[in-house]
């Protein structure tokens, strides 16, 4: 004969209407399709470390692993959703209850509450979430190097405030983004390791009498600690706030790169362009050729902010302790943030690897441009021993003669700028006309900044070099914690079925 779980023995009534469309209803689905398998994986490991400490009887604790087994191999859709029931542990905790009775199911409840279980399955939830999405941004990061090294000696005009500043590589440019990439990286990777803790065991909030094993089931499902303190396990929601922040800078960063080859994709900058496998047209003009790619990595992008928003927003007014509104509050908005930051990572990724880049038009407004105006002014401090200051009121009271009469900067002279100086200073500067030529050559500029961090490509490529060797040592990481993971899944059904198959046996 059937028995039924009671699960809302307080209550009198079954859950309104109003709360099955907008609360319990939407809840119930999502875990249904989130919660799963994360879900079932502690109870194996629970009910196995409840019978090697001996808390629960060897034969009850059988009879539930084979019933657990079975239906993780059948999955979610094995159990039908009734709305009277308020989440997944309950269909889970009747499913067994209908099949073993109350008596012998419900033993594997002992010694855990739904408040340390709701935490731990939701951290296993995001701790895949994070993975996949350390794993797009290490194949951004591949891209951005390798667009880096290809592009290591094609000069182009650096802009501040939306002007020309001094002439950079696009190469540089990548690797000054691969570089913010990295600690975007360090910042999720941190996240991952937060998150990556168990806190199974706390129960309600307070641990328990029994003695269970709390290491155990930290091994079984395959965390890299322990989230101690009982409440600390499910009062702080750091977890989520921590992978929340760092995916809003990341898509921070995302966007406001996305931001510059907007610009340079216009007709009037025509310094790059998407390949059509990665470009949008108009419905009605049909010359357009529009970067949708960048349009939707900055949309993606404020939704990740709003994500991150949504998330600590829902924590800031909860009390310290277990409550839904911080448990349960921030979870969908994170699910969404790490599917956009996954989405932004790979659409960037492809349109950067599609593009294709105007070498001689960057070369031609590195050229055109003010941007080596410095290296002139250094040069006449090398060369003619004035200071800085000085040098920089010559160079600057030239360059607005020049602007007026319509010359580029590279038909500057020497003779301009002694006659600045005499009218300034009262005297020559005497730097060859020659050495005011390699000033104003952008390439030159390129090569000269040859110290820690700059421009000239030898020092370019060292950085590369480490970059990747970085890149490499991140990917391993990745590659560990998807093992360790897999390995203690794999790892908790052979310890289940061993158990239930030497029952069996005997």
């Amino acid at each position: 004969m059937e028995e039924e779980v009671q699960l809302r023995e307080r209550l009198s009534k079954d859950p309104s209407q109003t709360l099955v469309t907008y609360m319990s209803g939407p809840k119930i689905r999502r875990q249904f399709e989130v919660l799963f398998e994360p879900q079932m994986q502690i109870h194996l490991a629970h009910c196995v470390m409840l019978m090697n400490q001996q808390i629960i009887p060897h034969e009850d604790g059988v009879a539930i692993l084979r019933e657990l087994l079975t239906l993780n191999e059948q999955g979610a859709s094995a159990i039908e959703i009734d709305y009277r029931l308020e989440d997944l542990y309950s269909h889970i905790e009747r499913y067994l209850v209908r099949i073993l009775g109350a008596d012998v199911a419900g033993r594997l409840h002992t010694a855990r509450s739904r408040n340390d279980l709701g935490v731990t399955v939701w951290r296993m939830v995001l701790r895949s979430d994070l993975l996949a999405v350390r794993r797009s941004l290490l194949h951004l990061r591949s891209v951005v190097l390798e667009l880096a090294e290809r592009y290591a000696e094609t000069v182009m005009p650096g802009y501040t405030h939306s002007q020309h500043a001094q002439p950079i590589t696009l190469g540089y440019y990548f690797a000054a983004f691969a570089d913010v990439l990295a600690r975007d990286q360090r910042r999720i990777d941190a996240a991952y390791i937060t998150n990556n803790c168990n806190p199974l065991g706390a129960a309600a909030l307070t641990t328990t009498g029994f003695p269970i094993d709390r290491q155990a089931t930290t091994h079984s499902l395959g965390f890299g600690g322990l989230v101690e303190n009982g409440f600390d396990a499910v009062a702080s929601r750091d977890d989520s706030e921590e992978a929340s922040c760092a995916l809003a800078i990341l898509g921070l960063h995302l966007s406001r790169v996305a931001e510059d080859l907007f610009v340079w994709h216009t007709s009037e900058f025509a310094l790059i362009e998407f390949g059509d496998d990665f470009a949008n047209v108009s419905s009605i003009m049909p010359q357009k050729k529009n970067p949708g790619l960048l349009e939707f990595v900055k949309k993606e992008g404020g939704h990740l902010i709003g994500d991150s928003t949504r998330v600590l927003a829902a924590v800031k007014g909860s009390w310290f302790t277990d409550a839904s509104d911080a448990t349960d509050g921030g979870n969908d908005p994170l699910i969404d943030a790490c599917k956009a930051a996954i989405a932004c990572c790979e659409v960037l990724a492809g349109g950067l690897a599609s593009m294709d880049v105007r070498a001689e038009r960057m070369l031609a407004l590195a050229r055109a441009g003010y941007g080596t105006m410095t290296e002139v002014a250094d040069t006449i401090v090398r060369d003619s021993g004035v200071s800085f200051r000085v040098a920089h009121n010559i160079v600057g009271k030239t360059v607005a003669k020049a602007v007026a009469d319509g010359l580029p900067a590279d038909q500057i002279t020497h003779a301009m700028l002694d006659q600045t100086s005499q009218e300034l200073f009262n005297r020559p500067l005497g730097v060859s006309d020659a050495a005011i030529r390699q000033a104003l050559d952008p390439v030159e500029n390129i090569r000269r900044r040859n110290v820690q961090g700059g421009t000239a490509p030898e020092e370019l490529s060292r950085m590369i070099r480490d970059r990747n060797e970085s890149l490499a040592a991140d990917r391993a990481r990745l590659e560990d914690d998807v093992t360790t993971i897999q390995e203690s899944k794999e790892a908790l059904l052979r310890e289940a079925r061993t158990v239930v198959g030497q029952s069996v046996g005997t």
